[in-house]
């Protein structure tokens, strides 16, 4: 295994290990000291605001039902995937292939705890313009998620295919 591993796969961790632990310490401030379930929103600059949802789908709240059967279902496949992630991360040796999928994993790790917790997922970042909302309220997870996986596809266009190191492996960068 030691020649498989990748070479950035502590790095990449402690990256998963730092979404997880600020996603649940923003979800914890938003939850008790600005008590948002309670108050509901609260408005930041006039184009963000802090807004209270449960959401018990999945992106963009789609498969929205807050059963137990949807709660586990939902915290099954996103564990699977995260191991997944985990898998690819430990594989890859391209170091900004693997700071994406740390991004994903501790995204979708910080969810996991949630719904773990809850049944539901806390979302309160609502980014808009007037009362137009081109996104669904989210979270830091959330935003991890998205922001790897953009950077994956980023770096699958641009980049395009690894070009082999002088050794015939593909480079590590």
């Amino acid at each position: 295994m030691t020649g498989t591993r990748s070479p950035h796969l502590g790095f990449g961790l402690l990256i998963a290990a730092a979404a997880l632990i600020l996603d649940q310490l923003v979800k914890w401030v938003v939850t008790v000291p600005l008590s948002l379930e309670a108050k509901g929103a609260i408005e930041i600059v006039s184009f963000f605001d802090l807004r209270w949802a449960m959401n018990c789908g999945i992106s963009l709240s789609m498969f929205a039902s807050c059963t137990d059967t949807t709660r586990w279902t939902l915290v099954a496949v996103t564990a699977a995937v995260a191991l997944a992630v985990a898998f690819w991360m430990t594989r890859e040796k391209a170091r900004g292939d693997v700071i994406a999928l740390a991004m994903i994993l501790g995204g979708a790790l910080g969810n996991i705890v949630d719904r773990v917790r809850f049944g539901y997922v806390v979302d309160f970042a609502d980014l808009h313009i007037g009362d137009f909302r081109p996104f669904m309220i989210f979270n830091v997870a959330d935003a991890c998620i998205t922001l790897g996986v953009l950077l994956l596809v980023a770096r699958a266009l641009l980049l395009g295919e690894k070009a082999p190191a002088a050794d015939g492996q593909p480079s590590a960068e």
